[in-house]
């Protein structure tokens, strides 16, 4: 949304500060939701550590694509002089007990595919809104890797439907 004032430069200022909040804004959705999945993927992986699924090499390479996100919107964040924050506690929390719940009922792949879908999916609707809210006012750069962080989602859903 931009603000508009009589003076040109002010104008000019405005806009760009509100442009900048709003790359702000869906850089900082990429890096909570790539820390998030890095994070649960994690623990999904420690909860079975000690068991032979055949799905772990593939969480293995999901961790290090969202790393891979977590570095780079964090590099563009602190190129606009915005600090990135760390994800929620409590969906920390949460997602934890959930994982240890449902790994404790059931442990298979088809299972472990199946939360990781259903998390993925979530990722991809909430970033399709967030591209789609600010697809005209965000920098080009910024976009692109949002749609680079959908698809990357995307084709994980794709690849674990295998599993299920």
């Amino acid at each position: 949304m931009a603000i508009i004032c009589i003076k040109k430069n002010k104008m000019v200022r405005i806009l760009m500060v509100n442009k900048m909040n709003e790359d702000i804004e869906l850089l900082t959705h990429i890096y909570k939701n790539a820390q998030m999945g890095e994070y649960t993927t994690s623990t999904l992986i420690n909860r079975i550590k000690n068991k032979e699924n055949k799905i772990k090499p593939i969480l293995e390479k999901e961790i290090k694509k969202y790393e891979d996100f977590v570095k780079r919107s964090k590099k563009i964040l602190k190129s606009l002089d915005s600090v990135p924050k760390g994800g929620n506690s409590m969906a920390k929390i949460s997602s934890t007990i959930g994982i240890t719940v449902e790994t404790l009922k059931d442990n298979s792949d088809s299972a472990l595919a199946q939360m990781l879908v259903e998390g993925m999916t979530m990722g991809v609707v909430s970033t399709a809104t967030k591209i789609s809210q600010y697809i005209k006012v965000s920098d080009r750069k910024v976009i692109k890797l949002a749609r680079s962080f959908q698809k990357f989602q995307e084709e994980e859903i794709e690849l674990l439907k295998a599993y299920m």
